[in-house]
């Protein structure tokens, strides 16, 4: 298969590697004249993943039309609340055949989309046409070669069989899934939980605190999940589960790193610029607090987040807050 990917960091080649180690030749776009020339002359991209040699397959670009030409198959890998303005002079660029996936892990600021749903808007993309990729998807342990499972979710069951096999060898494994809502919605919450877990990381708080966190910020994502229509099984799989303990629990992790410079006592500001790349959780919190709020449905941690990163209220406050809430049984 023939397939591009545009964005050219740590997850955009880490996914290029990945469809070239199972067999498709890949233009991987990029609008950095260094990093392309580096991909093309060394098989390497020491900026975003250093050490680590890319396949043959893989060839760099900073030009669209090359990198989009015939392309059978069309990842997008770009900074959530960029994406759509990246992306929108390419609409022509792309077959009208091809299927595009999101590896993106967010919720559009304003409109409140998915990433599915924007790249479906700006590129005129059905939804039998569209897949999403999430899950456990650490960027630098894949681009070593470390095993790893991973969710593709599309509305057909065909189109995410075709994105499976063009993903799958011996150390990355796809398994398929139609509930769209669901994994993305678990792709962009779960960051903001790995944003809350760091913060208590960096309060000093130790591993029940972690468990406590983790545990129930699961309950929220599913909370808000069904009320959305997903499926429940969803959020106990690797989209859901998976992917809050990978991001919570790992250094690599960028949500995790900003909240645990935020609990140290850092702003947000400064938080952003030593974690030193895009915490999507950042912003989408702010989106799935107006998601919950437009259907009612109940986010403590995603609005103790809120309140911590974007309305200045003290992490002590917040914190005292969230455990004075009236006691409940654990399952409403």
């Amino acid at each position: 298969m023939r397939a591009a990917v545009l964005g050219a960091g740590a997850w955009g080649t880490t996914f290029a590697a990945v469809l070239a180690d199972a067999g498709c030749d890949v233009m991987l776009w990029g609008r950095d004249e260094g990093v392309a020339q580096e991909i093309l002359a060394t098989h390497r991209n020491e900026r975003f993943l250093p050490g680590i040699v890319l396949p043959r397959g893989v060839v760099g670009t900073t030009d669209a039309g090359e990198a989009l030409e015939g392309a059978e198959l069309v990842a997008v890998a770009l900074p959530s609340q960029r994406v759509r303005g990246i992306v929108a002079p390419f609409a022509s660029l792309v077959r009208r055949d091809a299927i595009v996936v999101s590896l993106m892990k967010g919720i559009e600021r304003g409109t409140l989309d998915r990433m599915s749903e924007l790249l479906g808007q700006t590129w005129d993309v059905e939804p039998e046409r569209r897949a999403v990729v999430s899950g456990p998807n650490l960027a630098k342990e894949i681009a070593a070669k470390q095993p790893t499972a991973t969710v593709i979710a599309s509305q057909s069951e065909a189109t995410a069989e075709a994105v499976a096999r063009a993903t799958a060898s011996g150390y990355f494994r796809p398994y398929t899934n139609t509930d769209v809502m669901g994994v993305e919605l678990s792709g962009a919450y779960k960051n903001i939980i790995a944003v809350a877990v760091g913060i208590a990381d960096g309060m000093g708080f130790g591993h029940n605190t972690t468990a406590t966190v983790m545990t129930r910020g699961l309950a929220e994502m599913t909370r808000l999940g069904l009320a959305l229509d997903a499926k429940p099984d969803t959020f106990s799989g690797l989209a859901g589960m998976g992917d809050l303990i990978a991001t919570c629990a790992s250094p690599l992790s960028r949500n995790h790193t900003l909240g645990a410079h935020i609990g140290a006592g850092s702003e947000l500001a400064e938080a952003i610029t030593l974690t030193g790349g895009t915490a999507e959780g950042v912003t989408t919190s702010q989106s799935i607090q107006e998601f919950a709020t437009s259907h009612g449905v109940d986010v403590p941690i995603c609005t103790a987040v809120v309140a911590m990163l974007h309305d200045g209220q003290p992490k002590e406050a917040v914190l005292g807050a969230l455990l004075a809430r009236p006691r409940k049984a654990e399952g409403v």
